[in-house]
């Protein structure tokens, strides 16, 4: 079934007939970080049916901002992941965040959370505060935690760049291999992070932002010889 479009020679327009229907930029949201199972993606977008998300993966497909590959042995299952074209809605989901900040005030006793839903407002406030030699960030909640790229060689957590193939910023789910820093933090504290209601700075001086290095490969193994010997 042809799908159906506004009809008007309008940018604004044609974006919306491409990413316009429900669903398809939270599927870009989570797509920004890395190339995801059809399994894992019906897992964080809570609420959507499999039929409504194979339908709009589909039409994704269709209009290149999405692509299907299969993962080699002992993998084998496929993944979808963003074209270039789709990766360039990062800052249309960015403004997107923080034009919806103000709606977000308590959470509801019905809203679902994942901790990588903060990654895409928080990486402008963490490239603002991490100006030199920071490149990926650790960010631990109580709900998981996830890891920003804020440009440069950062790696991902399977040894991967999570943002553009260029470089550029982008998010994974889960630890960093290689991360610069690490930030412990409460889900409210991201939050007002994220949305500009605190800096990143105030945070760290009041005590709500735990920062720690990252653990040198094989420290923790050294230490525990240490303690034992």
């Amino acid at each position: 079934m042809p799908r159906r479009s506004y009809d008007q020679y309008c940018a604004v327009a044609r974006a919306l007939d491409a990413v316009g229907d429900r669903w398809t930029l939270l599927i870009v949201r989570e797509l920004l970080g890395g190339s995801r199972r059809y399994t894992d993606l019906h897992a964080d977008l809570p609420g959507v049916s499999t039929d409504m998300l194979a339908s709009r993966l589909k039409d994704m497909e269709r209009d290149g901002l999405v692509t299907r590959r299969r993962l080699a042995p002992p993998g084998a299952a496929f993944v979808y992941e963003l074209t270039p074209r789709g990766r360039a809605l990062l800052p249309a989901l960015t403004a997107l965040a923080d034009w919806g900040a103000p709606a977000l005030d308590e959470k509801r006793p019905t809203d679902a959370v994942r901790a990588h839903w903060f990654a895409v407002p928080l990486v402008a406030r963490l490239a603002r505060h991490f100006t030199d030699g920071i490149d990926v960030v650790d960010i631990a909640l109580d709900e998981g935690e996830f890891h920003v790229v804020l440009g440069g060689d950062g790696a991902g957590g399977d040894g991967a760049d999570p943002g553009s193939p260029d470089g550029g910023p982008g998010y994974a789910d889960g630890p960093a291999e290689r991360p610069d820093i690490r930030l412990r933090m409460d889900t409210v504290t991201c939050a007002e992070i994220a949305y500009d209601r605190l800096s990143l700075a105030q945070g760290i001086a009041s005590g709500r932002i735990v920062v720690t290095p990252p653990e040198v490969p094989g420290e923790r193994r050294r230490r525990k010889r240490t303690t034992t010997a």
